[in-house]
């Protein structure tokens, strides 16, 4: 007997076995248990299927500059509170809990010399799908992401004494409301006189009016100022041990206590703008009784970076850029000014 193939019973049998697949994910026989594991050939192909996607999406999408040249405080600092608890960390070992997830997370001492700096960057800012692995908490700062994957790099070669060097510092005197632990996670990147261990990607405190470091810490609690390592420093904090840190790191000398020096130039920005290319004067909202932070004996690295990553990325139009307040005045600094003027605020002659 020969059965002859048509376009009808091809339709039918297609038909059959979606119905077959709905009935049975209806059922609920499916077992979706993490405990249950995956087969082996599930795994690997669910692994090679991601493997080729991120390969794919890194060659087009990922910068062309993965990595920062810079410290790694913040990045090992985030690491410590965000993501060793899965996937361990030097002279720590990865939360049994978390290890008990389908898939568990891998040990990026091992797992991060198989992807390139393009794939740890694309990885980072995205996540993966159905893993656990979730996307960079702010994708508006690419700059946190290169320091991450700079972090990620030299977790293989990276001994506990290095990694507590990066991650721990001494809290100073304690702060009336907030627990050692907490200021001891502040202290860790923050350095215990709010000076950023010398950091060029952390400011300086010390000096700050105390009501804006306050709407900073809620800024950042409530994700309406973005960036995923404060943001998630800060979603931990009660309005209590936020309005006791600011006050606390406020008290501390640092900013102000410079005054402005260096070219021309910079000095016309600060105090009367550019009226021609409609740049704002610094001074109109950065001077002394007004409600911006203090730039007076900020550090020149944070001013600098913290304006190149609000112009955004060279690739994007400005159109699709941000167009809120300071990524606009950002954009309308000269290129060529924008250290000089860092410089100037920081108290740098040059």
């Amino acid at each position: 007997m020969t059965l002859r193939i048509t376009w009808k019973r091809v339709g039918a049998t297609l038909l059959t076995l979606f119905a077959a697949g709905m009935l049975f994910a209806w059922s609920g026989l499916f077992n979706v248990a993490a405990s249950s594991g995956h087969w082996p050939v599930t795994d690997w192909f669910l692994h090679w299927v991601m493997r080729n996607s991120v390969k794919t999406h890194a060659a087009f999408s990922a910068p062309d500059d993965p990595r920062a040249q810079q410290e790694l405080v913040s990045a090992a600092g985030h690491f410590a509170n965000a993501c060793a608890s899965c996937h361990g960390a030097p002279g720590r070992r990865p939360s049994p809990v978390m290890q008990a997830a389908t898939p568990p997370a891998p040990d990026l001492a091992v797992n991060a010399k198989e992807w390139t700096d393009k794939q740890l960057f694309w990885i980072l800012q995205h996540g993966v799908k159905y893993s656990g692995m979730p996307a960079w908490g702010a994708p508006e700062r690419p700059d946190e992401i290169r320091r991450m994957v700079a972090f990620v790099r030299r977790l293989p070669t990276m001994s506990v004494a290095e990694y507590r060097s990066l991650t721990e510092a001494t809290a100073g005197a304690g702060a009336a409301g907030v627990k050692d632990g907490v200021l001891a996670g502040c202290a860790g990147c923050h350095g215990a006189d709010g000076r950023g261990r010398g950091q060029p990607d952390i400011p300086v405190l010390g000096g700050q009016r105390p009501e804006y470091l306050l709407a900073a810490l809620r800024a950042y609690a409530d994700g309406t100022r973005h960036s995923a390592v404060m943001g998630n420093a800060a979603a931990i904090l009660s309005d209590a041990e936020m309005r006791a840190l600011a006050g606390h790191f406020a008290a501390m000398p640092g900013t102000g206590a410079t005054a402005p020096a260096g070219p021309a130039a910079a000095q016309r920005i600060v105090e009367k703008g550019l009226p021609e290319i409609q740049l704002p004067a610094c001074a109109s909202c950065h001077a002394a009784g007004k409600g911006y932070p203090v730039l007076n004996g900020q550090r020149a690295s944070y001013i600098a970076q913290r304006l190149r990553q609000w112009r955004g990325e060279k690739e994007v139009v400005d159109a699709r850029k941000s167009h809120a307040t300071m990524p606009v005045i950002a954009r309308r600094i000269p290129a060529d000014m924008i250290d000089p003027l860092a410089a100037y605020l920081a108290g740098e002659r040059r």
